[in-house]
């Protein structure tokens, strides 16, 4: 079987290191903001360039942090894509507030600019006021943020981008955790910077966003241990998932270069078969961190047979995400962008993720590629 993210590779490289660094956690006994904590938001700021890092419990309750940091009230309205993960979307109603949902572009997977005119107009229509935009580097690529960002500032807006996919990408240079007013990611073990168990990170250079989701995560704790300035929740990292993150971040820029090389390496080779594949695009100047390779299918094949017949072949795959959020039972009842959901539509029913990690060889992607031609040809 062909591992669809190979995490026992990548520890067999550190294994030591990391069993040293969790000897440590467990002699001194901080095992809740213990040092390594500190150590990791230092060099999580030095890697993206941004002067306040909160490392958190999960990748959910970073976006909530960084709500909350940026002030979103009951009622108030942030413009989300629908085609992402829920944590996109429900992080907004858990606050009392409105996502609007946003069509996205049909190659990168990311939001649409061109469309966020239609996704503002729909809410004010509705009476909702609209106070940020939550852009979804999904897959790998971050999205397109100069277009972003200058709606935003002309229609006196922030933005939050949720990197829980992205984190590691760049965008014209800038590294993904400094591209707007706030970021946030995900450690789950999945992604491409994952602990052993749930973590996540919010990074901004705005010290008030950063004051009230740092006191936020502990409580609302203000300048005591026991003084609350706000009601707030425990949304803590583990010393231990830091110490763990601590050295696989020092593998980490190596093992996006091998994610670019798998990449690579599946364009040349299915780009060869000459199917109907749509392969994800890469934008210029943008550098994604490849958290899935993901293709797009053709209308005439059929899905469930492919991945059924790649599964006798051991080659696992994934499919990211095919039920648009809008159209699940908690968020049937928040508003959809005037312009409609056609891409995302389309996506969820043709998109198809392969296997993708730094270690997967080309002789796997040669196999994987061979196969799904035999596969389209019996379809």
């Amino acid at each position: 079987m062909i591992p669809f993210i190979d995490l026992k590779a990548q520890q067999k490289l550190i294994r030591h290191k990391i069993d040293e660094r969790i000897k440590i956690v467990l002699d001194h006994g901080q095992y809740i903001l213990g040092p390594e904590v500190k150590e990791l938001e230092r060099k999580l700021s030095i890697y993206t360039d941004s002067e306040f890092v909160l490392c958190c419990s999960s990748g959910t309750d970073a976006l909530l942090l960084a709500l909350l940091g940026l002030k979103l009230k009951p009622g108030e309205g942030v413009i989300v894509p629908a085609f992402s993960f829920a944590s996109s979307a429900e992080v907004m109603p858990l606050l009392g507030a409105i996502p609007i949902f946003i069509d996205i572009e049909d190659d990168t997977f990311n939001i649409d600019p061109g469309k966020l005119a239609d996704a503002f107009n729909t809410a004010t229509e509705m009476g909702i006021i609209v106070k940020g935009i939550m852009s979804v580097g999904l897959f790998g690529q971050p999205a397109d943020m100069d277009p972003i960002n200058e709606f935003a500032k002309n229609n006196n807006l922030w933005v939050l981008d949720d990197a829980a996919q992205s984190f590691g990408g760049k965008y014209h240079g800038n590294n993904v955790g400094n591209l707007c007013e706030v970021t946030a990611t995900s450690f789950f073990p999945a992604k491409p910077l994952g602990c052993y168990g749930d973590g996540g990170a919010i990074f901004t250079n705005d010290p008030e966003i950063y004051e009230i989701a740092n006191s936020s995560h502990v409580h609302g704790m203000g300048k005591s241990r026991y003084e609350y300035d706000r009601i707030g929740m425990n949304a803590r990292i583990s010393t231990i998932q830091a110490a763990i993150l601590l050295e696989k971040l020092e593998i980490f820029p190596s093992e996006l270069n091998k994610r670019q090389a798998v990449a690579n390496n599946y364009y040349k080779h299915l780009n060869d078969l000459n199917l109907e594949i749509k392969l994800p695009l890469l934008k210029s100047k943008f550098i994604s961190s490849w958290a899935q390779y993901t293709i797009i299918l053709p209308d005439n094949i059929n899905r469930n047979k492919l991945q059924e017949s790649l599964k006798f072949k051991d080659i696992p795959t994934a499919v990211y995400y095919p039920i648009p959020l809008n159209e699940h039972k908690p968020y049937k009842n928040y508003p959809v962008s005037k312009s409609g959901l056609i891409n995302t539509n389309y996506l969820a029913r043709n998109v198809l993720s392969l296997p993708m990690h730094p270690y997967l060889s080309e002789d796997d992607i040669i196999y994987i590629s061979k196969n799904i031609y035999e596969a389209f040809k019996n379809n």
